[in-house]
């Protein structure tokens, strides 16, 4: 019987399942979906890193109901390959490497710590820790006015509900209309910064990028690091307070703190799909792939396949090597990955400062391709 990507016992856990399809073979075909299923390590691998497949953005149709989201879309780095990736990928690592991630370690470090003090005793780690954590380095990335940031959250959160297998009417109706909010919003911001240039992200693409590439990129930055971020840290910490020997290990050794971080991600990946569409015949894993198919890289399955990982089910917060693929690889490897395990390490370093339990069972958002807790209450002491 072939995954179902919208079943809530699935979702709950999708690990088991993933696992029987990871046994049935490297590569199979999915007919709910009609795309090649990747579920191997090596599989997924391959799929991320050939330069024959890529990520070929088709407007969604109809045209005219779409173009908000179509939009902001066609003018982002991931879903364009060279020569139009290279260009926007460039100037965006470029416009990073001008120091823009060292300048938000201390601020990131500083704002960790207070939402967890100020969080109280019994507290919902993703809305008051994670969320505001993530939005507020992301806004300091790009130059939002700390008045507009609280603005970020809700648009992020419609958006990429259209990137889920089965979406309602109403659910794609908001995502439409938080594009044209957001896309507004960024014009004006960015209209401000060429005027009135500062030390942020913005203000270093505006000079090198079209009004429309500007906008994409930022969303697209907000968008990726910020579900990442905080789903990556619910899931995380969640699994780190049901291993409790590892969670005695690293209060017993701080310098765990990289390591597990990276097990955070490799455990439980925020990430767990990422199609790809064959631009010629191609053979992954010994199955071949016909031009024009889209074959989709299962970055959950990926990173508890035995063949890499010893004791895949098992939480180990001094994994290593741990080469999980939660950051994707190739050129479309995730370029906000340094200010994430920034972001994650900070978290985890301010909430270790306290003994945690869990309050109540996590809530499970409803959704396969981005995984992630809708709520996470602790009481800390």
């Amino acid at each position: 019987m072939p995954l179902d990507f919208t079943d809530p016992a699935f979702i709950q856990d999708p690990y088991p399942a993933l696992a029987r399809l990871r046994d049935q073979g490297a590569v199979t075909w999915h007919e709910p979906t009609g795309q090649f299923l990747a579920a191997t390590h090596a599989a997924a691998g391959a799929v991320l890193r050939d330069r024959q497949l890529g990520r070929f953005w088709h407007d969604r149709e109809p045209a005219e109901v779409y173009e908000p989201f179509n939009l902001l879309h066609r003018n982002q780095m991931m879903e364009n390959e060279p020569p139009v990736h290279t260009r926007l990928r460039s100037q965006v690592a470029r416009a990073f490497a001008r120091g823009h991630v060292a300048r938000l370690r201390p601020a990131v470090a500083a704002t960790a710590v207070t939402l967890v003090r100020e969080a109280g005793s019994t507290f919902d780690l993703l809305a008051d820790v994670a969320e505001p954590l993530a939005v507020t380095v992301i806004a300091e990335l790009l130059g939002v006015p700390e008045s507009d940031r609280p603005r970020l959250r809700p648009w992020s959160a419609a958006i990429v509900r259209m990137y889920e297998v089965s979406r309602t009417p109403a659910v794609e109706a908001a995502a439409l209309d938080a594009c044209r909010e957001f896309a507004a919003y960024l014009r004006r911001l960015a209209a401000r910064r060429t005027a009135e240039p500062a030390d942020d992200l913005i203000s270093h693409l505006v000079p090198v990028l079209s009004a429309d590439e500007v906008v994409a990129t930022a969303i697209l930055l907000l968008n990726a690091g910020h579900e990442a971020s905080v789903n990556a840290l619910g899931g995380g910490l969640v699994a780190l307070l049901r291993h409790p020997a590892e969670l005695a290990r690293l209060r017993a050794d701080r310098s765990l703190l990289p390591a597990a971080a990276e097990e955070m991600i490799r455990y439980d990946s925020p990430l767990h799909l990422f199609a790809r569409t064959t631009a010629s015949d191609v053979t992954v894993a010994g199955v071949r792939v016909p031009a024009g198919t889209p074959i989709a890289a299962l970055l959950g399955a990926a990173n508890r396949d035995p063949a890499v990982f010893t004791a895949p089910d098992s939480f180990d917060v001094g994994r290593d090597p741990n080469p999980h693929l939660g950051f994707g690889a190739g050129r479309h490897f995730c370029l906000g990955a340094p200010l994430a395990r920034i972001e994650l390490r900070a978290a985890l370093e301010a909430l270790l400062a306290y003994d945690l339990d869990l309050a109540a069972e996590p809530v499970n958002r409803p959704t396969f391709v981005l995984r992630g807790y809708r709520e996470v209450r602790l009481t800390r002491t």
